[in-house]
């Protein structure tokens, strides 16, 4: 049997019809990047954040991060650093980072004083600078405690300083004059004085002191040392306990 034949499908006219190809979607315009400006400007915002927080965090009171170390770690106690005290048998070292200006360095002086005057040359007290950032007088204030030492007053300087700090502290304006007067006070030679606080040596003895804090880990003051261990919430009870241990052993 003969099969069947398929029927003609194309269309009249002859012409075979292709079906379109649909038209392709526009590409997406190219993504622009931040432009050079906006991206320096995020960069100088976050590092000013920084900075701020670094600042912040510098000045708050409170538990220290200072680590411990030996007690004859020389980033502690200098052959130049500045004691008020110094104990033949080295049982006992107390070193103090300090800023004149600071309010929580001030509470606690009255308490140092009084146990100088209970223990005396038996405790070695070593005082080291370290003004803060925040308080536009600290770091003058310690030149002006230096330049003292040069003529034999560091001792009267530096209790100057804090018997004082309520005048002259949480200023913004300087207080180089009010420094001055104190010199004359504690009958120094006056040129002397003004000469050994604009000395850069003088500054740099200072940071000398703030760059051993800082590499010990000090992060505010007071921090207080005790035979090379940090000594947390430092007071007249938790360090004369110290005392008196370390001189009985």
């Amino acid at each position: 049997m003969a099969g069947k034949r398929k029927k003609n499908t194309r269309p009249a006219g002859g012409k075979r019809t292709r079906p379109t190809a649909p038209k392709a979607a526009p590409a997406p315009p190219p993504k622009r990047g931040m432009s050079t400006n906006l991206k320096m400007t995020i960069g100088l915002v976050v590092a000013a954040l920084v900075a701020i927080g670094v600042t912040v965090y510098i000045s708050k009171s409170g538990e220290s991060t200072a680590a411990a170390t030996g007690a004859n770690d020389e980033r502690l106690v200098r052959p130049d650093s500045r004691k008020l005290s110094t104990a033949a048998d080295g049982k006992a070292t107390l070193v103090e980072f300090l800023d004149f200006e600071c309010e929580a360095c001030g509470a606690l002086y009255p308490q140092t004083e009084q146990l100088r005057a209970e223990y005396g040359d038996r405790i070695t007290f070593v005082v080291r600078y370290f003004p803060l950032p925040g308080h536009a007088n600290g770091e003058p204030a310690a030149r002006a405690v230096e330049a003292a030492a040069a003529q034999g007053k560091f001792e009267e300087m530096y209790q100057k300083m804090f018997e004082t700090q309520s005048s002259w502290g949480e200023q913004q304006t300087s207080q180089d004059q009010v420094f001055l007067g104190f010199a004359e006070e504690l009958g120094l030679d006056t040129a002397a004085f003004q000469a050994a606080f604009a000395d850069p040596a003088t500054a740099a003895r200072v940071q000398k002191d703030q760059d051993d804090g800082i590499s010990l880990g000090v992060d505010r003051t007071p921090t207080v040392y005790f035979n090379g261990e940090p000594v947390d919430g430092p007071s007249y009870d938790t360090l004369k306990d110290l005392i008196d241990k370390a001189l009985a052993s």
